[in-house]
C-alpha cells in the first residue's frame, strides 16, 4: 500500500489507498503523542483492510467538530473514496471519533480509550451512527465509573457497543508500544472491522477466498498460487505440533518443502461446519489420509505406517482485507497417534477413529471412556 502526506485545511495528514484503488473512506485520528511513523503504520493497516485512509495530525485540530467535518470533506473529495466515510481514533483521537459519531455526520465510528470521553456524555446520547468504544481496564484516565456512565448514556442505542479489555492499559492495541497486548488487540481489531464492514463495506467473499487457498494447497498443489492468497507477511501455526511458518520466506519454504509435497495422495477434507465472520472463518472438517509417506507438518520424524486416519480438525483463518493473514489449525494429535499405532489407548482417556465417526453421527454412544457413567443411570433406566 503506497501512501504520502498531504496538506489539509488545518496542518497535514497521511493518506493511503487500498490495493483495489478505491474503497470507503476512513478518518483515523491518532493520539497526540503519535508521530509520522505511527500515522504511516495506521494508514497501511487500514488501507490493507480495504479503506481509503486519511490520518490528520490531531495536534492541529483545535476547533473540534469543525475540524472533523473539514477532514471528512477532504476525504470525500478524493477520487478514490467511494462515498461512505467512517472515523476511528485513539486516546485524544478517540474523543474526536466520539465527536464525529455525534455531530460529524460520519457513517460509523470507533473509539479506542478516548481520553476524557466521560466528560462528553451529552454527546454520547446524540450518537447518530453505529459506534464502538474500546476501553482498557487499567486506564487511570478512564476509571470504571466513567465507563459505566457511558454505558448508561447509550443503553437505549442499539447501534452502540462498549467493550472493556481486562488486565490491559491504554495503548494495548498498538504493536511496538509498551502496553501492547496481542490478544486484546486482535479481538478489538476484529470488533472494529465488523462494525466498519457492516456500516460501509467493503464486503469480501471470505468463503470464496478460503476455498481458493485450499484448492491451491490440496488440489492443484501450487505453492506460488497459495502464497498469492496471503498478505505479505503471513503466518501459519499447526498448533498440536507447532509446525508452519512466520513471514513470506519461511512460510513459502514450509509449503514448498514440508507441506504440499508431503500430503498423502488420498488426502481428503470432509466439511462439517463453517462460520464466517467479518474478518475470519472457523472451518470444522475431517482430515482424512493414508499414512503412506512421512508427513512433516503432522507427524514429523514418523516413518510411514500405511494406516488410514480420520481426524476432526478446526481451522481459524484470519483475513486482512481480501488476503489471508494467518491460520491457526487444531486437531487431536492423540487420536492420530492411536490410529497409526504409536499410542496404546488402553487405560488412557483417548480414542482413535471413533472421534471422527461420532462427529459424523452424534447418535453413536457417548461417554464410553467414562467407566462410572453407568453409576449415574436411574434405577431401571438406560445406562
Amino acid at each position: 500500500m503506497s501512501g504520502h502526506f498531504v496538506d489539509i485545511p488545518r496542518g497535514r495528514a497521511y493518506t493511503a489507498n487500498p490495493e483495489a484503488g478505491k474503497g470507503p473512506g476512513l478518518l483515523i485520528f491518532p493520539d497526540v503523542a503519535d508521530g509520522d511513523r505511527d500515522l504511516q503504520e495506521l494508514g497501511a493497516l487500514y488501507a490493507a483492510e480495504g479503506y481509503v485512509v486519511l490520518c490528520p495530525e490531531v495536534s492541529a485540530l483545535s476547533k473540534g467538530v469543525e475540524d472533523v467535518v473539514a477532514a471528512a470533506a477532504v476525504l470525500c473529495a478524493r477520487s478514490q473514496c467511494t462515498g461512505k466515510v467512517g472515523a476511528l481514533g485513539f486516546g485524544f483521537g478517540g474523543n474526536l471519533a466520539h465527536l464525529a459519531a455525534a455531530e460529524g455526520g460520519v457513517d460509523c465510528a470507533v473509539s479506542y480509550y478516548g481520553c476524557g470521553i466521560d466528560f462528553g456524555l451529552d454527546l454520547s446520547k446524540r450518537i447518530a451512527c453505529p459506534f464502538v468504544a474500546h476501553f482498557a481496564e487499567n486506564d487511570p484516565q478512564i476509571p470504571p465509573q466513567a465507563v459505566t456512565q457511558m454505558q448508561e448514556a447509550v443503553s437505549d442505542h442499539p447501534g452502540v457497543a462498549i467493550y472493556v479489555y481486562p488486565g490491559v492499559a491504554a495503548g494495548f492495541d498498538r504493536a511496538g508500544k509498551p502496553n501492547y497486548d496481542k490478544q486484546a488487540a486482535g479481538l478489538a481489531h476484529s470488533r472494529s472491522i465488523a462494525l466498519l464492514r457492516q456500516a460501509m463495506g467493503p464486503h469480501y467473499d471470505l468463503e470464496a477466498l478460503w476455498e481458493k487457498h485450499t484448492k491451491y494447497e490440496f488440489a492443484t498443489r501450487d505453492v506460488a498460487a497459495t502464497m498469492r492468497t496471503m498478505v505479505a507477511e503471513p503466518y501459519v501455526n499447526h498448533v498440536p505440533v507447532m509446525t508452519g511458518g512466520v513471514g513470506q520466506r519461511d512460510l513459502a519454504r514450509f509449503y514448498a518443502d514440508h507441506f504440499i509435497p508431503k500430503l498423502p495422495a488420498d488426502t481428503k477434507l470432509v466439511p462439517i461446519s463453517r462460520t464466517v465472520g467479518a474478518d475470519r472463518i472457523v472451518d470444522e472438517m475431517l482430515f482424512c489420509f493414508t499414512h503412506d509417506t512421512e508427513i512433516d507438518f503432522l507427524l514429523p520424524g514418523v516413518a510411514p505406517t500405511g494406516k488410514y486416519v480420520e481426524v476432526p480438525t478446526v481451522a481459524i483463518v484470519n483475513f486482512r482485507g481480501d488476503k489471508i493473514c494467518h491460520e491457526h489449525i487444531y486437531w487431536d494429535q492423540a487420536s492420530v497417534l492411536v490410529q497409526i499405532g504409536l499410542l496404546d489407548p488402553k487405560g488412557l482417556p483417548v480414542a482413535g477413529i471413533e472421534t471422527a465417526k461420532m462427529l459424523l453421527d452424534e447418535m453413536r454412544p457417548s461417554n464410553t471412556l467414562m467407566k462410572r457413567w453407568a453409576e449415574s443411570a436411574p434405577e431401571g433406566g438406560d445406562d
